[in-house]
C-alpha cells in the first residue's frame, strides 16, 4: 500500500478550509439557506471539524473543513479528517499559505490511508483528494508516508512473522528497491567476525541472531550518515523473564530497526545527497538451554567488558556491537534508535521522543526540525556525573545499575561508551507504539524522530 493523492476530477468537491477563530466570517460569506444550514449543525471551525454544504440537486456543494487554533490544533487533524470524508473526489479551494501547515496536512491524509491488513480485511478511506499545487512538497510527502507506512507495518507484524529472519528480508527487499548494498552476518559467523554481543543475546532462539548492514550512496561527496537500529523481533526478558502483561508488547521492540528502515526508504527515495549506512542487530531475546545468565560477564567488539545484570536490558548489548563497527570509520553523523526504556515513557509519554546528542547545535536543529514537521522531540542530557552508576567494579561496565534511577540517562551513557565519543552522536529512546487511535496514527506501530531527522539532514555537512 502506496499512499497517494489523486489527480484533480473535473468534478471534485471543493474543501474550504475554516479556522476557528473565521466561522462567524465564513458562515457569513455563504448564500441564505448555506448560511442557516452551517448555523443549524452548529459548524465552529474547530480543528477536524467537517460540514457538507448541500446543493440544489441534493448533492454537495462544497465541504466546510475546521483547521481550529494553530496553539491548540492537534496534529494531523485536518488532513485526517478530509481522509474520512464520503466517498468522492475533493479538492482544496486554497491549500495554507504556511509551508508547514501545508505539509502536515498533506501527511495527515496520506497517514490516515495506513491499514494494517494482513491478517484481517480491514475498511479503507474512500476520500480521494487532489494534490496541493506545490508538485515538490506532494511527491515529498509520498515519500514519507511510505517510509512511515513500512515503520508501521513492521512494527504492527507479530513476532511470528517479523524474526531476525524477516526483518532481514524486508531490508533485502528495501536496499533491492533503490539500488542499496547489503550484507548479513548470521548465527556463529557473528563470532568469527567479531559481534560477541550480538551473538550471546540471540543465541538461545530457534531463529538465528544476525547482523544487517545496508549502504547506498546518494551522492559521493554528501555527508556520511550512519543509522543504527535496535532489532530485537521479540523480548521475553531472557532469564529474567518478563511477566506476561509486560510481555504483550514485545513484537514492538524492533521498533528502533523499523524506523531507521522507514527513514532510509524516505532518502533512498528522494534521493538525499548523503552516504548512507544502516546497521540493525536482528535478534530474539529467547529462553533456552544457551540464555545468557544474570552474572554472567560480557566482552563486546571493542573489548570492553560488561557485567550482565538484567538479560531484560538486552536492546543496549546488541546496539553496542553494532556501535563499536560504526566508529570503525567514523560517519559525519551517528544516529542510534532504539525502543530502549521504559524510564523514557514514564518521563515523557508516547508522544514525544526523548533524544541525547553529543553536539548542541546539532541538538537545538534537531529540536526545531521535530517542531517544524509535527514531529514533537525533546533533548535529554548525556549526564557526566551519573556515569559512576553504570561501572560496577567487577567489570568495565554494567547492563542494568540498580536503584533504577535516570535509567534513560544511564542507557544512553551506557551507548555513548561504544561511540569512541564521536562529536556528533543522535541517540533516540523512541516507544514506537501509539497506545490509542489518534489523527492519522491508528492504535499500533508509529514511526518517531524520522521525520525530524530526515528534516534536520539537510544541515549535517561532511567533516
Amino acid at each position: 500500500m502506496q499512499p497517494k493523492f489523486t489527480e484533480a476530477a473535473a468534478a471534485a468537491i471543493p474543501v474550504r478550509l475554516v479556522p476557528e477563530d473565521g466561522a462567524a466570517d465564513a458562515r457569513a460569506a455563504l448564500s441564505g439557506p448555506g448560511a442557516a444550514w452551517v448555523e443549524r449543525m452548529g459548524f465552529s471551525g474547530k480543528a477536524g471539524e467537517t460540514l457538507a454544504l448541500p446543493d440544489a440537486e441534493g448533492g454537495v456543494a462544497c465541504v466546510l473543513a475546521g483547521t481550529g487554533r494553530p496553539a491548540s490544533r492537534p496534529r494531523f487533524a485536518v488532513g485526517a479528517a478530509i481522509a474520512g470524508l464520503p466517498e468522492g473526489d475533493y479538492a482544496l479551494e486554497s491549500w495554507p499559505s504556511d509551508t508547514g501547515e501545508a505539509e502536515e496536512l498533506a501527511l495527515g491524509f496520506l497517514l490516515s490511508q495506513y491499514r494494517f491488513d494482513r491478517y484481517a480485511r480491514q475498511s479503507m478511506p474512500k476520500a480521494r483528494l487532489a494534490p496541493p499545487p506545490d508538485a515538490a512538497m506532494a511527491a515529498r510527502a509520498e515519500r514519507i508516508a511510505e517510509g512511515e507506512c513500512l515503520t508501521r507495518r513492521l512494527i504492527d507484524t507479530p513476532a511470528e512473522d517479523m524474526g531476525p529472519d524477516a526483518l532481514e528480508e524486508a531490508a533485502r527487499e528495501l536496499a533491492e528497491t533503490h539500488g542499496a548494498g547489503i550484507a548479513v552476518t548470521e548465527g556463529e559467523a557473528l563470532l568469527d567476525a567479531n559481534f560477541p554481543l550480538i551473538h550471546a543475546v540471540g543465541r538461545a532462539a530457534d531463529r538465528a541472531p544476525r547482523l544487517i548492514e545496508i549502504t547506498w550512496t546518494g551522492a559521493a561527496d554528501g555527508p556520511e550518515i550512519t543509522l543504527v537500529g535496535k532489532g530485537v523481533c521479540f523480548d521475553t526478558g531472557g532469564l529474567n523473564l518478563k511477566p506476561g502483561a509486560s510481555m504483550g508488547l514485545m513484537k514492538k521492540d524492533m521498533g528502533g530497526a523499523a524506523t531507521v528502515l522507514g527513514l532510509a526508504q524516505m532518502l533512498m527515495a528522494e534521493p538525499a545527497p548523503i552516504r548512507l549506512r544502516v546497521l540493525i542487530p536482528a535478534v530474539e531475546n529467547a529462553v533456552s538451554g544457551p540464555s545468557f545468565r544474570p552474572g554472567d560477564i560480557l566482552t563486546a567488539r571493542n573489548g570492553k567488558t560488561v557485567e550482565v545484570n538484567n538479560t531484560d536490558a538486552e536492546g543496549r548489548l546488541v546496539l553496542a556491537d553494532a556501535l563499536a563497527l560504526a566508529v570503525e570509520t567514523p560517519p559525519d553523523l551517528l544516529v542510534s534508535m532504539a525502543t530502549l526504556t521504559g524510564a523514557a515513557r514514564v518521563a515523557l509519554g508516547p508522544d514525544i521522543a526523548p533524544f541525547f546528542s553529543t553536539d548542541d547545535t546539532l541538538a537545538a536543529a534537531l529540536s526545531d526540525a521535530g517542531a517544524r514537521v509535527a514531529d514533537p522531540v525533546w533533548r535529554l542530557p548525556f549526564h557526566a556525573p551519573y556515569e559512576r552508576m553504570i561501572e560496577p567494579g567487577i567489570a568495565d561496565l554494567d547492563n542494568a545499575p540498580k536503584g533504577g534511577m535516570a535509567g534513560a540517562i544511564t542507557a544512553a551513557l551506557f551507548l555513548r561508551r561504544f561511540t569512541q565519543d564521536h562529536p556528533r552522536y543522535v541517540h533516540f529512546d523512541i516507544y514506537g507504539w501509539s497506545p490509542s487511535n489518534a489523527p492519522a496514527r491508528p492504535k499500533g506501530g508509529v514511526g518517531q524522530g524520522a521525520r525530524a531527522l530526515l528534516a534536520m539532514l539537510p544541515g549535517v555537512t561532511a567533516g
